[in-house]
């Protein structure tokens, strides 16, 4: 009996420390479709929008990744971008 309650005590613990790691793995969700209100800066270097900036913001946890994948480096590296973050008061990031 003193087992059964030992491993249902262990098992417990084990939910509430996955659960607890997801809560900050969602919390933290990188996706490159919530840059899209900052298309126009990065592409053509207009001004960013209120919304662009705060995207930012919300991504920027996410930039070193971003760069790194080849899909979006060449956006997220090019001197547009660097104007847009500095434009936003958004550090660049040393990846």
């Amino acid at each position: 009996m003193a087992r059964a309650v030992a491993m249902l005590v262990a098992l417990a613990l084990v939910v509430v420390v996955a659960v607890a790691s997801a809560g900050g793995a969602a919390a933290q969700q990188c996706s490159a479709a919530q840059l899209a209100a900052c298309a126009p800066a990065i592409i053509s270097g207009s001004p960013p929008t209120a919304s662009c900036c705060s995207n930012l913001r919300a991504q920027e946890p996410c930039f070193c990744q971003y760069a790194r994948n080849p899909a979006y480096s060449s956006y997220i590296n090019s001197p547009n971008a660097r104007r847009t973050l500095a434009s936003c008061g958004i550090a660049v990031p040393s990846c």
